[in-house]
This record gives C-alpha cells, sequence and structure tokens, in this order.
C-alpha cells in the first residue's frame, strides 16, 4: 500500500513538474521588446505553425530558412548607409599615400568634409571611392581593416558605435527562429567582406551565412604563401533583383521567411512567399523619429514605396518602428 501511494506520489510530482515547465516556456515572451500587437504576433503565429510536426503547415528544420537585409532592417541605416563612413573613413585614411587625391574628385570633397558634393557623381563617384578603398589587398588584410574599424568607429549623430545601433526587437527575432530550427542568413547590398568580420559576434550569423555584394577576388602566391587578393572591379551587386539570384546561388534553397525593410528588398519577400507551402514576409517601417529616423517614400536612403503599396495584398507584415517597438536599441 505505502509503494503504491508513494508511486502515485512520484507521479504527481513529476507530472506536475513538467506542466509548471511547459507552461512556463508557452508563457515566457520569445520578443520581449515587441509590443503586444499583430506584428509580434504574426511572427509567433507563423513560427508556432510550422514547427508542430502534427501540423500541415509543418516545415522540416532543414527546410527552415530565414533571410534579413541588414541595412534597416538589423541595424540603422540613416543618414546614409555605414558602409559609407567607412568608405570616407578610408579615404581620409589612405590620402597621404594619394597627393594627387587633394584635387582629384570625389576624393578632394571628401577631404574637405563636402560629403554632399562628393556623392553628386552618383553611383560613379561611389564605385571609384569604393574600388579605391576597398581593392589593392589581401582578404586578410581588409578583415582586419573593417574589424580595427568596427571596433572603435561611432555614429556622428548619436555618439554610439556602430554596432550598439543594433536593433534589439531584431536580435530577439533572430534569436527566436534559431532556437526553433531556423538557419539565420543576412542577404545584404552590403559588402560581403565588410560584413562577415563582425555578423557573427554582433547578430549570432557566422560568416557562410552572410550573403553580400562583392568585388573580384584573385588568387596568388606572395612569398611562397596563397594569398586572395581583392581586385578594383565589381563581382556581383547583391541588391533588388540581384538578391534572389545571391540566395540561389549561396544558399540553394527558397527560403520561408524573408525580412528587409525597403524596396530594395522586395525581391526578396516577393521571391520567398511566392514558394508553395507557408511563406512569410515582414517589412521594418521607419516611424520613429525620436528614437531612430522616420523615413519611407521620399529617402534616397532605404526608400520604401512599393512595399507599403503592395504589403498588404501580398500577406506581409509591416511593422510600426514607433507602435510595435517598446525599446530600439539594445
Amino acid at each position: 500500500m505505502f509503494k503504491k501511494r508513494f508511486s502515485g506520489m512520484l507521479f504527481s510530482i513529476v507530472f506536475g513538474a513538467l506542466v509548471f515547465t511547459t507552461s512556463n516556456a508557452r508563457a515566457a515572451d520569445p520578443l520581449p521588446s515587441w509590443n503586444d500587437g499583430k506584428a509580434k504576433q504574426s511572427i509567433i503565429d507563423f513560427v508556432e505553425k510550422i514547427t508542430q510536426p502534427d501540423s500541415p503547415n509543418f516545415i522540416p528544420p532543414a527546410e527552415r530558412i530565414a533571410t534579413f537585409d541588414n541595412d534597416g532592417c538589423l541595424w540603422t541605416e540613416q543618414p546614409m548607409y555605414f558602409q559609407a563612413f567607412f568608405v570616407f573613413d578610408r579615404v581620409k585614411a589612405l590620402a597621404p599615400q594619394h597627393p594627387e587625391w587633394k584635387t582629384q574628385e570625389p576624393f578632394a570633397s571628401i577631404l574637405k568634409g563636402d560629403i554632399k558634393s562628393a556623392l553628386a557623381g552618383g553611383e560613379h563617384s561611389l564605385a571609384q571611392l569604393v574600388m579605391a578603398t576597398h581593392a589593392g589587398m589581401t582578404t586578410d588584410e581588409f578583415e582586419k581593416i573593417v574589424t580595427a574599424w568596427i571596433t572603435t568607429a561611432k555614429h556622428p549623430k548619436t555618439g554610439k558605435l556602430y554596432t550598439e545601433m543594433v536593433y534589439q526587437p531584431m536580435l530577439e527575432v533572430l534569436a527566436y527562429l534559431r532556437a526553433n530550427g531556423f538557419k539565420t542568413f543576412i542577404v545584404s547590398g552590403g559588402g560581403i567582406e565588410f560584413m562577415r568580420p563582425w555578423s557573427e559576434r554582433v547578430y549570432g550569423i557566422p560568416p557562410e551565412q552572410v550573403v553580400g555584394s562583392s568585388i573580384k577576388t584573385k588568387y596568388e602566391v606572395r612569398d611562397g604563401k596563397p594569398v586572395l587578393v581583392r581586385l578594383p572591379e565589381l563581382n556581383f551587386i547583391d541588391d533588388k533583383e540581384g538578391k534572389p539570384v545571391g540566395i540561389q546561388q549561396h544558399i540553394g534553397r527558397r527560403p520561408v521567411m524573408a525580412f528587409g525593410n525597403s524596396d530594395g528588398d522586395f525581391q526578396m519577400l516577393e521571391w520567398t512567399t511566392s514558394g508553395s507551402g507557408a511563406r512569410f514576409g515582414l517589412l521594418v517601417h521607419h516611424t520613429d523619429a525620436q528614437r531612430e529616423f522616420a523615413y519611407d517614400r521620399e529617402s534616397s536612403v532605404g526608400r520604401l514605396a512599393r512595399g507599403l503599396d503592395e504589403a498588404a495584398s501580398r500577406g506581409w507584415t509591416v511593422v510600426d518602428m514607433k507602435n510595435d517597438w517598446k525599446q530600439v536599441y539594445p
């Protein structure tokens, strides 16, 4: 009799503990920096329905691929892309080796602090600046340069390190998805070799899961050692129509979730959500001028117009940063 009572009591304790643990796990908020609302719930609802083995929407872990734009989606992109600040700082650092830059545009304007004039030449001027500051060294040398810059450089408006201007709500989404069997990838118009040195430390995304724009690279043997040398030639632009192409080339699977913030991400979301089965697309709408920046249709950086117009008809979630996020930065 005692043994039966003891066994029954032990079963009750163990069963109760399991129920308590399960309830707590469900009650724990996976996205604490998000205000309760449609945007937050859409993420949770999607993850829950595709991770239940008995669900008709179940997606095997191997197929759980989520792609994220970087600029404006995972970190701030105003008043200009952070990689542009890197380019300008590199021009200043390299100027002593290039006395001709004092009179040669667009370099002369940068050295005078006139960024507007430096960029007046459009894409041609920007390409000149990128090639002059990103090529001519080995991949290892470039990685060291980027690492040193990202460790110390600060945003001109906030005074924060650029890596401190990542979005806490999006860091939570990354962690939440990985906890549910997802592989998370960056798919950005930014330079792939610019992002890889710090993406794992900041986002938990390893370098092999970063897709971006690139310049050509050449294999050489220097002083008996093999190196990869960065050439002043464009290789691939990972933006707009290029994003689905980059995804196919680097990942080889169509994502089931895609996150962006601008019309440069439109094709990535379109490609993702046009696949069969359950799909999810999300756009971050920058509406918070106080805690970050407010911009969309008229912005020269991160313009969002077509995405806003078509999001509802395509079933994409639009995040209102001001109202949907409790906090912006960590």
